[in-house]
């Protein structure tokens, strides 16, 4: 029997089993790291230095990206070390740091989208009072309230799980630390504390999940109310890209954590966790940029500028 104040570290699950997967692992992550890196990166620069972009669609698409940036550098970084280097441990606060961070990341990405769909709702449902709804103030409100729930809502998850005596030993069924790992390990039934906040964390996951449910069906009878086929298909092309980067987000992370224990497999689960915390932040500047011409532009341009520099 061992408590939490005795575990200096926790273990990972290794991605495979023999060197050579382990190797090919370390590539795969390195190369959608290095994706995600540099499509969020060009999104974030292409908007910050693109004045005509300077709107609430692209504003809150570039904090979308910073999330994105944050949520990979969380997981993938420690996944990669531990396969080159033939390892599956992390330190305790290591893992505690890894929890808050991906919860907050986590958290504020999903909490932009449902922004991102009101803004996409007032620019098609109500366009005559876009500048009034979405003015500055307003969009950096809406941002910092978005940063500030993702921190809190990371910050009262991750003391609690951490608070909790641990007796089931160290090992995690999971490539990085998350709380439903976590808990497995506790011993305490003070873990209903934390299955409590987790139930309300849910619950606010829930609303937001109705009001972007909500909002597209709006959106959608508005769009077909267009006499134009041409504004039809432009208001869908505003549209498509955040419905499929909302879609993709929520698929994978409710099936990885609501999925049936009769389909339950360690191959599969390590799957889906690679599905919703690796592969969104890479996919989201790819999707983003397929449909929009602005930005595929301002792209364009900053890039053509760096290689006339160089």
């Amino acid at each position: 029997m061992s408590n939490s104040s005795s575990i200096s570290h926790f273990l990972l699950l290794a991605l495979a089993e023999t060197r050579q997967l382990q190797l090919l692992h370390f590539c795969l992550l390195l190369g959608i790291s290095l994706a995600a890196l540099l499509g969020n990166g060009l999104i974030i620069s292409a908007v910050a230095c693109g004045h005509h972009l300077h709107t609430p669609m692209f504003f809150f698409l570039l904090n979308l990206a910073l999330s994105d940036l944050g949520s990979i550098c969380t997981t993938v970084p420690k996944a990669m070390h531990n396969s080159l280097w033939d390892t599956s441990t992390i330190s305790y606060k290591g893992c505690a740091a890894q929890v808050f961070l991906l919860i907050f990341f986590m958290g504020a990405d999903f909490y932009l989208l449902t922004i991102m769909c009101y803004d996409r709702y007032v620019s098609i449902c109500k366009p005559l009072h876009y500048g009034t709804l979405l003015s500055s103030r307003a969009c950096a409100h809406m941002a910092a309230a978005a940063w500030a729930s993702g921190f809190l809502n990371a910050l009262m998850l991750t003391a609690n799980s951490f608070s909790l005596p641990l007796c089931h030993g160290n090992a995690l069924g999971q490539f990085f630390c998350e709380i439903p790992q976590i808990l497995k390990l506790s011993c305490s039934k003070s873990h209903l504390r934390e299955l409590g906040l987790l139930v309300a964390t849910a619950s606010l996951s829930l609303c937001c999940f109705v009001f972007i449910v909500f909002s597209y069906v709006q959106i959608f009878r508005a769009v077909l109310r267009i006499p134009s086929e041409q504004g039809r298909h432009k208001a869908f092309s505003t549209c498509l890209p955040h419905l499929v980067v909302v879609s993709l987000f929520l698929s994978t992370v409710i099936f990885a954590h609501l999925k049936p224990p009769s389909i339950s497999s360690p191959s599969l689960d390590l799957a889906l966790s690679v599905l919703y915390s690796v592969v969104p932040p890479a996919l989201n500047p790819l999707i983003y940029s397929l449909r929009n011409q602005e930005l595929k532009a301002a792209v364009r341009r900053l890039m053509t500028g760096w290689f006339q520099k160089h």
